[in-house]
């Protein structure tokens, strides 16, 4: 199982064990290792493919850590587990970003600031996501509005009193 190892950052070749690398940074190589990884692999797996310099214990403090942020799963193999990626780079940002702001007591006051700092492009992009998610939801819920109650009566009718029917307009009854 030799290849490349993960994390070797650019002109980094050469460099003495000696330096350190950030707690995120090795969640990163860590995720990306288990996104090439063929199946469900060990911690063993893992740290060869990050170049084995790291000791076991440190890889199995990262995978135990990305599996309490739900970034991946494992499952049993024998005495050990095998780990699978349930999440990539990008999931973990969103993931991190998520646990900050739950953590907030004033969620709006952050979420208000957040999006005042963002540079146009990333507004832009927010609001795109925000209309998509929106329509998306609008949707699935004309969907179950569709189908909601057809079974109940032959007739269609849901059993519901009409007058309590929040779909209805106020100016209708």
């Amino acid at each position: 199982m030799g290849g490349k190892p993960f994390g070797t950052a650019p002109g980094a070749a050469g460099r003495g064990h000696g330096r350190r690398r950030g707690q995120g940074q090795l969640e990163s190589q860590v995720l990306a290792a288990l996104q090439q990884a063929p199946e469900p692999v060990t911690a063993a797996w893992v740290r060869e493919r990050l170049g084995g310099d790291l000791a076991y214990t440190t890889v199995m403090t990262i995978l135990s850590r990305l599996h309490a942020k739900q970034a991946v799963s494992r499952e049993r193999s024998g005495r050990a587990y095998a780990w699978t990626a349930a999440a990539d780079e990008a999931g973990l940002a969103a993931l991190r970003m998520r646990r900050v702001l739950d953590g907030e007591p004033d969620r709006d006051a952050v979420l208000t600031r957040f999006v005042s700092a963002l540079p146009p492009h990333d507004a832009q992009l927010l609001r795109t996501l925000l209309d998509r998610a929106t329509d998306d939801a609008t949707a699935r819920d004309a969907t179950t509005d569709d189908t909601a109650g057809q079974d109940a009566h032959p007739d269609g009718a849901s059993g519901q009193d009409p007058a309590m029917d929040p779909r209805r307009s106020s100016t209708t009854m």
